[in-house]
């Protein structure tokens, strides 16, 4: 007669068990944010904007030289789409698009109720933080990434792409370009996680989404406002949307390193800053009302 042994029973240690709740919670996050209507129609006019760009150069049909620099590129290498439809969105569509997804971040969940179950699975408020952030970066990255993808393959298309111009006249390769293309998104991904922290702070302070949404928008303008203010003088460099534009030294032969990694500083600083107020505020006050 035999006997049948049981297999024996495999227990997961608690790290392998945290991993795969963060795994799980990390991808119910995403699906939130990128199955969001109103996130999707933002990501579709962001898309928009190198189509109607590449078009609109296409008609026009200007030759090379003609026109403000980055339109005459593009005439000439269609990678330089990419270039121009990040330097439209950056100073208005982008940071709309981080104020609605960050700013929606905690009190959207707080408006509808859900925050409260959240805080009582249970999980812990540092952990709560660090998946919504998640949720805020993988959104922020990915539009970019769709403004980047639409105008190269577009320009591709309607004006081909091989040695890249640059702007101060000098010619690389196609890889060396992609490079470049590569670090201007990095560049402008940087340069908005201080607007994400700032709406993430605002968004623990209120069970009012559009409220968070709205004040985001508003401390954008205002940097662009004090920006375009010459007597403030040195302070300008504080603001948050000074750099902002500098990865066009990413467009010139020679590139100045130090003034790229100075960009970097002042929106690193907001993040640290402002993450760190948001932070503190979801671990200590009462959000689950």
């Amino acid at each position: 007669m035999s006997v049948d042994i049981a297999a024996p029973v495999t227990i997961p240690t608690p790290a392998v068990r945290y991993r795969g709740v963060l795994a799980r919670q990390l991808r119910a996050e995403f699906l939130i944010v990128f199955r969001r209507k109103r996130n999707i129609a933002m990501l579709v006019v962001l898309a928009l904007v190198p189509i109607l760009i590449g078009t609109a150069v296409y008609i026009s049909a200007p030759r090379p030289g003609e026109g403000p620099p980055l339109v005459s590129q593009i005439a000439g290498n269609g990678l330089f789409l990419a270039f121009a439809a990040l330097t439209i969105c950056l100073p208005v569509f982008l940071p709309l698009a981080v104020s609605v997804v960050a700013g929606d971040a905690v009190a959207g969940e707080a408006s509808t109720g859900t925050l409260r179950y959240l805080l009582t699975v249970p999980v812990s408020r540092t952990r709560l933080f660090v998946i919504k952030s998640a949720g805020v970066l993988a959104y922020v990255a990915a539009a970019i990434l769709l403004i980047v993808a639409v105008g190269a393959i577009l320009g591709a298309v309607l004006f081909g792409i091989h040695g890249v111009t640059l702007l101060s006249g000098d010619t690389v390769s196609i890889g060396n370009g992609s490079a470049r293309t590569a670090g201007v998104a990095l560049y402008v991904f940087v340069n908005l996680l201080g607007l994400a922290a700032i709406a993430m702070f605002f968004s623990t302070l209120t069970e009012v989404p559009i409220g968070a949404m709205a004040a985001t928008v508003v401390c954008a303008i205002v940097f662009a406002v004090l920006e375009s203010v010459p007597q403030l003088g040195g302070f300008r460099g504080l603001l948050l949307t000074h750099n902002w534009l500098v990865f066009a030294e990413l467009l010139r032969t020679h590139v100045d390193l130090r003034a790229l990694v100075h960009g970097t500083y002042i929106p690193l600083a907001y993040t640290a800053i402002f993450g760190t107020a948001a932070w503190s505020r979801l671990a200590t006050a009462d959000v689950t009302s």
